[in-house]
């Protein structure tokens, strides 16, 4: 008997858990089975122009960004990212349109028994549909997103056009190493033989790591930041206008950019590359006016939600999914910016027990209200002790048994002119 949409998703969920909900017991490294998943499905990975996407913190808004300009040039785009925030669909896209609800139902009806019998993971599975489904609709270029490290990722199975690495920070040291080095390695797995790789970051601990890698692999390797050069950055309505220098040439351009948090300029710098290194791939249809349409409407055009995005006014309401030090340094950053405009501030804030919060908690404000949460999910740190953490570091507050009991409470005791923000992981931002 054919499953609903319904009971698909919860098949998938129960009989493949996700690794963003129970953590390690979803973990399985290695490509193995998504090698035989894509033979089984008649090798939907080689029927579309790749760009792979990898990095620490990042690669979320580089990759809809990416598929933004890509849209706006004409091309037929799907765009694989992870996790979900809302629906599961949000993860596989073509032209920003979410993978329709019955495509999802055929995959898992028809190929139900040679998942289970292959045990397939859920991430696993997530990714071959969206390779199944972006051959079936035509996509002419895939811009797909690495879950978790990059060497023994599901997805790199693909042989891209391009690789892109955004950053490294401290993040899944169980699983990819306890040094930057280390972490490097491991993404640094995605770069392929000749394949050209931009790396959005500099640092001494992890150059050294691409460019022996690039070498090995005779691979041509772009360091964004020696190409680029942030000079300006003024907010206009709900985007930025940014002042870029480009180093070898000294010319300056203008460019417009719908995401507007301040870690969005390494991001930027990062896109501009890439994207000059697509056009020298002979990606003809890119020019100057896609690539401001593009960076100009990401979320319109991608779907893209979370990032420093506002979801409320008096009081004016932010959400952002960064979920680690290496991120949250940059959302701590803004927040400490933006308190002289407002009258106070209330934190909102639910973390998972993976991501050190106590490493996460005193980069924040300690001049704002906190209100610790527990979002639902099996990972989640219970809510009284994140608060127990927080008084640890002088961050205060009281504890609360969902996210939404906590936004409340924030509400109540917000004026219209607070800004109340809301984070610490996806799934605090999602119940929101």
């Amino acid at each position: 008997m054919m499953k609903t949409y319904e009971e698909v998703i919860n098949y998938l969920y129960t009989q493949f858990p996700e690794y963003q909900k129970v953590g390690d017991r979803a973990m399985k490294p290695g490509l193995g089975t998504s090698l035989k998943l894509d033979d089984h499905l008649g090798n939907p990975s080689r029927a579309f122009k790749v760009i792979h996407v990898a990095g620490t913190n990042g690669k979320g808004s580089v990759s809809h960004s990416i598929a933004s300009i890509l849209q706006s040039a004409g091309y037929i785009v799907g765009l694989y990212t992870s996790p979900h925030l809302h629906d599961f669909r949000e993860r596989i896209r073509v032209d920003g349109a979410m993978i329709p609800e019955e495509y999802v139902m055929r995959f898992v009806n028809e190929h139900e028994l040679f998942l289970k019998d292959l045990h397939a993971s859920f991430f696993e599975i997530s990714t071959a549909m969206a390779f199944d489904y972006f051959k079936f609709v035509g996509v002419e270029v895939a811009i797909v997103e690495v879950g978790l490290g990059g060497r023994l990722d599901s997805t790199n199975i693909v042989w891209p056009d391009m690789c892109v690495i955004t950053n490294i920070g401290m993040d899944h040291t169980q699983y990819l190493g306890n040094t930057l080095a280390e972490i490097a390695k491991e993404k640094a797995g995605i770069i392929k033989e000749e394949i050209p790789v931009v790396i959005g970051e500099r640092h001494p601990e992890t150059d050294e790591v691409f460019v022996d890698m690039a070498g090995i692999q005779e691979a041509p390797i772009h360091f964004a930041e020696d190409y680029y050069r942030i000079l300006e950055c003024k907010r206009n309505g709900d985007k930025n206008d940014f002042v870029i220098l480009e180093k070898k040439t000294n010319q300056q351009h203008k460019v417009p950019f719908s995401l507007i948090g301040n870690y969005q300029q390494k991001n930027l710098i990062t896109i501009l590359k890439a994207i000059d290194v697509l056009r020298s791939l002979n990606y003809e249809m890119l020019d100057i006016v896609s690539i401001r349409e593009g960076l100009a409407n990401v979320q319109e055009q991608t779907g893209l939600m979370g990032r420093w995005q506002k979801i409320g006014s008096n009081p004016d309401t932010i959400i952002d999914t960064g979920h680690n030090s290496h991120g949250m340094k940059y959302v701590a950053e803004q927040l400490h910016e933006e308190m002289d405009k407002y009258e106070d501030l209330h934190i909102v804030i639910g973390m998972v027990n993976d991501k050190h919060p106590e490493e996460v908690l005193p980069l924040l404000p300690e001049k704002a209200t906190y209100y610790f949460a527990q979002a639902k999910t099996e990972r989640a740190v219970p809510s009284d002790k994140l608060a127990e953490m927080g008084r640890n570091c002088g961050r205060m507050g009281n504890h609360y048994p969902s996210v939404q009991d906590a936004i409340q409470a924030a509400k109540k005791n917000a004026s219209a002119n607070s800004l109340i923000f809301i984070g610490g992981s996806n799934y605090t931002v999602a119940e929101v």
